[in-house]
Order: structure tokens, then sequence, then C-alpha cells
């Protein structure tokens, strides 16, 4: 783990900062408390404190290796004791040491090194354990931080997996019931069945190109959606009748990739297969109060009919509304008079 406080120059001018505040308190104090010269307690002091920050900076790998460790609470008090002990007497001795070499009058700066001893002594053991607090309190928020980065990870990893797997469930017999359209086309009418084998390549290569979750503009949906409608329209003739109303200021906004396919699908399997009538799709789409509003409606035969539907489709759909946009979007149906209508609420902006 880098050094917590070389990983910036910020952080860096801010650590020498504090210490040459800390100096100036320090100078000033023994300077009133023991009467001695500035010119004395001055080098002192600014040599003292740089000695000891430069021991206190050192510090920071040994106790980063000794926690990176699964050491028992006894070594590791043992270890940050003796770190302590070895610091401050590097620090008194060092001090002292230099101190004498630079002072011509060395026996008034021992009577002064002898009087400010225990101070020296208390003020290094608190700036030490300050400093093994603060370190420890990096090293939890940084461990605090990566394990919520991991934790956001896999959520992303969990969700991305859940939506490509509601993808994959849309309706296969879509795809097999086209291709054996195909099938009886080539011999009736093969000049449709290649209309249709054109238009499914469309919307395969659209629905397979898509494969990340990234939300796509309303229009591409829309477009992709027509492929489906042509294709549709090619099996069921004159029985399948859309509509659109789609407001043109709503076309930009994204939205989760394939998430109406499997509305319209529904209003296929339930109300066009399951109809002697013409069975008309439409499609509302307007924007309201920072929404975008997407209704789709079909009338269908009221008669109840043995084959009953799963719910799988908008069971998805909510699903996938509620991975991308939390508590955020909304899907609704309604049934009535004949008509059912699936209203969904989606965010303009994700």
């Amino acid at each position: 783990m880098e050094h917590p406080v070389l990983q910036s120059r910020t952080r860096f001018m801010i650590w020498w900062l504090a210490w040459l505040f800390l100096a100036s308190g320090q100078t000033l104090l023994l300077y009133f408390a023991y009467g001695t010269f500035l010119t004395l307690s001055i080098p002192d002091t600014l040599l003292s404190l740089l000695i000891f920050s430069v021991l206190i900076l050192s510090l920071w790998y040994p106790f980063n290796y000794f926690n990176r460790e699964k050491t028992n609470p006894v070594s590791l008090i043992f270890n940050l004791v003796a770190g302590g002990a070895v610091s401050i007497g590097l620090f008194v001795l060092l001090t002292k040491s230099i101190m004498l070499l630079l002072l011509p009058d060395k026996v008034l700066y021992n009577d002064y090194w002898t009087a400010t001893l225990p101070y020296r002594a208390g003020t290094a053991i608190f700036i030490y354990l300050i400093a093994i607090l603060a370190y420890y309190l990096f090293i939890s928020l940084t461990n605090l931080s990566e394990k919520k980065a991991r934790e956001a990870k896999l959520e992303s990893l969990v969700r991305e997996t859940e939506l490509k797997m509601l993808r994959s469930q849309i309706n296969p017999h879509f795809l097999f019931n086209s291709l054996n359209s195909i099938s009886s086309l080539t011999v009736t009418n093969p000049e449709k069945a290649r209309e249709m084998v054109v238009k499914l390549s469309e919307f395969m290569r659209y629905a397979l190109s898509k494969k990340d979750e990234q939300p796509v503009p309303l229009k591409n949906e829309l477009e992709n959606l027509k492929l489906y409608f042509d294709i549709e329209k090619i099996r069921f003739g004159e029985k399948l009748s859309a509509e659109e109303n789609i407001e043109a200021s709503a076309l930009d906004i994204k939205i989760p990739v394939m998430i109406l396919q499997p509305l319209f699908e529904n209003a296929i399997k339930h109300g066009v297969y399951e109809s002697t009538e013409i069975v008309t799709i439409k499609t509302d789409v307007k924007l309201s109060d920072g929404y975008l509003v997407i209704s789709i409606s079909n009338n269908y035969d009221p008669v109840p009919s043995s084959r009953k539907g799963t719910g799988t489709g908008l069971i998805n759909v909510e699903r996938r509304l509620q991975l991308f946009y939390g508590n955020r979007a909304s899907i609704n149906t309604l049934k009535e008079d004949g008509v059912f209508k699936v209203i969904l609420y989606i965010p303009a902006e994700i």
C-alpha cells in the first residue's frame, strides 16, 4: 500500500505545514518556559522535529507490514512499543549529537538539553501515538473503501448477468414460427419468403449485436420493432394492424435495449393469435413531468381462452426496469372494454 502522505503533493505539503506549525509552537513554549535564547531554541526545535518527522514517515512501512500479516494482538503491541522505543531513542540520540556538533557552547546546550528532556520525551511519545492512530485510521478507511469497491463490482456483475439472462428469455417461439412461415412461403410465395428472410436477419442482427446492457435511443428500438411488425404482418396479413402516436421529442430518450419486445410479443400472442377479428396494436409515446410514458394497447377476444399466459414477459420487463432504474420506473397494466393496455413510466434521464 502506498504511503498515505506521499500519495499526493497536497498531502505532502500539509504534512510539512503541520510540522512547521508544531515547531513554531514548541519554539515559543521552550523559550518562555525555560528562558532560553531564540538562537538556541529555534535551531534545536527545527532539527528535532525534522528528524522526528522523517522517522514518523519511515514508520509507515514496518507499520503497514505488521498490519498486513496475521499478527496476534500481543505481537502487534510488542512491535508497536518496540517501534516507538527505537524511534524515540533515535530521535533523542540524533538530535543531541547533531546539535552538539553544530553549537559552539556545548555546556549551555547540555544544560538546556537536561532541562527539556522530559518535555521532549513526552512530546515524542504523544506524537508517535497520534501518528500510529492516524495510520490505523487510514488503513481502516482504505480497507473499507476497497471492500465497498469490490462489493459494488460484484453487484454490477450480478446485475449485468441477470440482465443478460432476462434478455435471453425473448420468446423463441417468434423465431420458430417465423422459420416455419418462411418454409411454407418458399412454396406458395417465394418473393414474400425472401422478404421475410431479409427482415428476420435484420431483426436478429440488431438483437444479437446489442450484447451489452447500455441503453439505446427510443428511435432505434422503434425501428427494430417495425421489422418485427413487418415479419408478423407477412404471417398474419390484414389480421394485424399497427398505429403509432409518438412525440418527436421522445425519440432520443434512451431506454434499455429490447425492453419493449416482450410487450409487443404479448400483444400478438394474446391478441392476434386468439382473435378472429382484426387486432390493432397502438403505441403512444410522450414526455410528461420528466418521464417517458410508453403506452402499448391491443384489442382482444374477451371470450376466455384455454391458453393461459405465464406472465413471464411482464415480469421480465418489470425486473429489468427495476435493475436499471430502481424505484424510479414502473409498469402498469389495464383491461377495459376488450382492450389490454400496458403503460411504462421510464425516467427521461438515467
